[in-house]
């Protein structure tokens, strides 16, 4: 695949003080167009991201996957000859590293895989950037989609990369929590050719809304473990 399309999707839940940080730093040379998903902000989110050159879609319905959806649906509108080659995922609260967006798609350009995902437990976690229920989370989740499904991964990382038309294979459904978990095991049932890359992952700008109160966690965790089960 030589020099392909790529767009990205950041779904964005008032994120005013991180979303420039975050769109500053995504490498332009490597992108088209970045997508900021509105989701239903009530601070300056889609003001800034505007200002940064990003698209900005409003989607007033609440929940992570409605956002990624959002953006998906925008990317859809184009003319066939117009759709990416590759779509990356990432957050809005600055908690990734944009600029390694070139080592999360290299392995669908250089070798041909699918499905990347950034992960954080094979990369560099700053202290304090992820709490102890998200590690045991991402560490149940993914030994349960080992045993159930042969499949292996690390983490349910927010920062990947997909190929366009495998994205539209997976018929993404997810609203909220399970949107990560829901892609990878549809991925894992349909054999898609997946790896890994080391990412680095810092603490987020302001206060999570999942892992930041324990009715979060709490939620997440469940729904996460229900997706799984669910796919089978």
């Amino acid at each position: 695949m030589s020099k392909p399309v790529i767009d990205v999707i950041i779904p964005a839940f008032n994120e005013e003080d991180s979303i420039g940080k975050v769109l500053q730093d995504i490498p332009n040379e490597w992108v088209r167009e970045v997508i900021v998903c509105n989701n239903g902000s009530t601070d300056d989110t889609a003001a800034v991201a505007a200002a940064g050159g990003a698209t900005v879609l409003l989607q007033p319905q609440k929940g992570y996957g409605n956002a990624c959806l959002k953006g998906m649906e925008h990317i859809a509108r184009r003319p066939q000859q117009e759709r990416p080659d590759i779509v990356v995922f990432l957050d809005a609260d600055y908690s990734d590293h944009p600029e390694e967006l070139p080592q999360v798609v290299q392995p669908i350009i250089e070798s041909n895989y699918d499905l990347v995902i950034g992960s954080r437990a094979l990369g560099n976690l700053e202290p304090g950037s992820m709490q102890p229920q998200q590690i045991f989370g991402n560490w149940l989740a993914t030994t349960l989609i080992r045993l159930i499904y042969n499949y292996r991964f690390t983490d349910l990382g927010p920062f990947r990369a997909i190929k366009y038309a495998r994205l539209l294979e997976l018929d993404m459904r997810d609203p909220n929590f399970g949107w990560t978990v829901e892609m990878q095991v549809k991925a894992a049932k349909l054999q898609f050719k997946s790896t890994e890359v080391p990412v680095q992952y810092r603490r987020r700008i302001g206060v999570s809304k999942v892992s930041g109160t324990v009715k979060g966690s709490i939620l997440a965790g469940h729904k996460i473990l229900w997706t799984i089960f669910k796919l089978i």
